[in-house]
């Protein structure tokens, strides 16, 4: 279900693929906060193990997925869920549970369990785990329900706090999963290339993680701004070298624009922090735990996020003048002042693309500031070099043609992609463009065959679900002024 208004961009959903996996390391003795965990955990657990019992397929599949379970278990049990939710994320419905484009782009902390796939695959279809993940949809649903009012209410409360609707984000996707076969504690926050995500597994009586999950959607919102002003990154380089000695991500210490950005989000949250009845001290403490983590411009943001409060500018247009007039000489002279703290907040977010496919995640980054020149250079560069995802390259080539009105080049890019690519996010939107340029050309048989295609391509992305519907249900016109 969509969770901001007018943006099929960002929604709350629940994910079968996400189900088999964590039932899969559940059935295997995943039992993380088990008593803490919604009554659905046990009951989904009991219904599984009944079937195993019942079918000496079933128990052999679920004994070779164990071992190897248990071969790749981390020392500390606390990290033993986040590689199996990387891993996930990056798979193909069931009932192929396979992995979405190469096995090459799987995030890093995903690659090591490559080989438990075909057994989680068996298990998935020897133990029933399609029938019990359908006896369980309304259970599910109520899930989402009882989340849907709270998240919209924070989304909205962001959105309006910057004055920057995501309903300007085409191409992009924030999207929250709930299931419940997870510890409850445990919040996982992925981004792969211009996709985020938050995985939760809610309690009985938990209350919504909203910091954690507005912290990703602050990144899904503020990641592609720092990279349209490349000069102004470049002026805030000599600040990397006053932060050597903290105890944050390394991340964060070479790449400014990952600091910057984490540094300004980190403003927003000390600002937004309760009500306006909140102390000044409590946001000021938060400001001074950041910094002395290493986020040593989240001050400078503070400051001038006080004066952004007062002025009618949305922070896409502010952000240009803020980030222009940091005085490096002064911050570095802060920054020099700060005893950092023996250890960081581990960081929620977790960039999962590995350094493969640098070209490709970087044309899209360009992409989404607005740089279509770049983005057609570095996926142009891309299929030159033959060493990326050519589907996703051709994919990235349409939209620039698309943004530059070529219409016939958009078609032929969009169904060259298609020819190369079995990536479900690519061949979904590719029909979905498709079926739009066919519809304004008023060939509408040829226009529903393509949106029909993305709904079966891409059943399991809620965004490309939403367009293909709309698509079916009438002709596609475009919007009467940029949004």
């Amino acid at each position: 279900m969509s969770l901001a208004q007018n943006s099929s961009n960002v929604a709350l959903d629940t994910s079968e693929t996400l189900f088999t996996v964590l039932t899969a390391i559940n059935t295997c003795g995943y039992d993380a906060e088990l008593s803490a965990s919604d009554p659905l955990r046990t009951q989904i657990r009991a219904e599984v193990s009944k079937n195993i019992e019942a079918s000496d397929e079933a128990t052999q599949a679920t004994q070779a997925m164990c071992e190897m379970y248990r071969n790749h278990q981390q020392a500390e049990p606390a990290r033993n869920l986040a590689p199996y939710v990387s891993l996930a994320l990056y798979l193909n419905a069931p009932p192929e549970l396979t992995v979405k484009g190469k096995e090459a782009d799987l995030p890093p902390d995903a690659t090591s369990l490559l080989g438990i796939l075909p057994l989680i695959q068996k298990f998935y279809a020897s133990a029933g785990l399609h029938a019990i993940w359908e006896r369980h949809q309304e259970a599910y649903s109520a899930l989402a329900e009882r989340y849907h009012q709270p998240l919209s209410k924070m989304l909205f409360d962001t959105e309006i706090y910057l004055r920057l609707p995501s309903s300007g984000y085409l191409g992009r996707g924030f999207t929250v999963y709930l299931d419940p076969m997870g510890a409850p504690s445990q919040t996982n926050a992925r981004n792969y290339g211009t996709d985020y995500y938050v995985v939760i597994s809610p309690g009985p009586e938990s209350t919504l993680k909203v910091e954690q999950i507005r912290h990703t959607y602050l990144h899904y919102l503020l990641d592609p701004l720092a990279l349209k002003y490349p000069s102004a990154m470049e002026r805030l380089k000599p600040l990397l070298d006053s932060v050597k000695g903290a105890p944050m991500d390394e991340g964060f210490k070479n790449d400014v624009s990952l600091l910057t950005t984490e540094c300004l989000i980190r403003a927003i949250e000390a600002r937004t922090i309760g009500s306006k009845k909140t102390p000044e001290a409590e946001r000021t403490q938060a400001v001074d735990d950041s910094v002395r983590q290493g986020f040593i411009l989240t001050p400078y943001f503070y400051e001038s996020l006080v004066q952004f409060e007062k002025g009618p500018e949305g922070l896409r247009n502010a952000f240009s003048e803020i980030l222009n007039n940091v005085d490096v000489h002064k911050e570095e002279k802060r920054a020099a002042e700060v005893k950092f703290a023996r250890q960081a907040d581990p960081e929620l977010l977790h960039l999962s693309r590995p350094a493969e496919g640098k070209l490709l995640v970087t044309a899209e980054q360009r992409l989404s500031a607005g740089d279509s020149e770049a983005a057609q250079k570095l996926a142009q560069q891309a299929l030159d070099e033959k060493k990326e995802d050519a589907g996703r390259a051709y994919f990235i080539l349409a939209q620039v043609a698309t943004m530059n009105r070529n219409i016939q080049g958009a078609r032929d890019y969009f169904e060259r992609a298609l020819g190369v690519t079995s990536e479900p996010k690519v061949v979904g939107w590719s029909h979905i463009y498709l079926g739009r340029i066919f519809d304004l050309q008023e060939e509408r048989a040829a226009a529903l065959d393509h949106y029909r295609a993305a709904l079966n391509a891409a059943a399991m992305l809620p965004e490309i679900k939403a367009a293909a519907e709309r698509g079916l249900a009438q002709p596609y016109e475009p919007p009467t002024h940029p949004q």
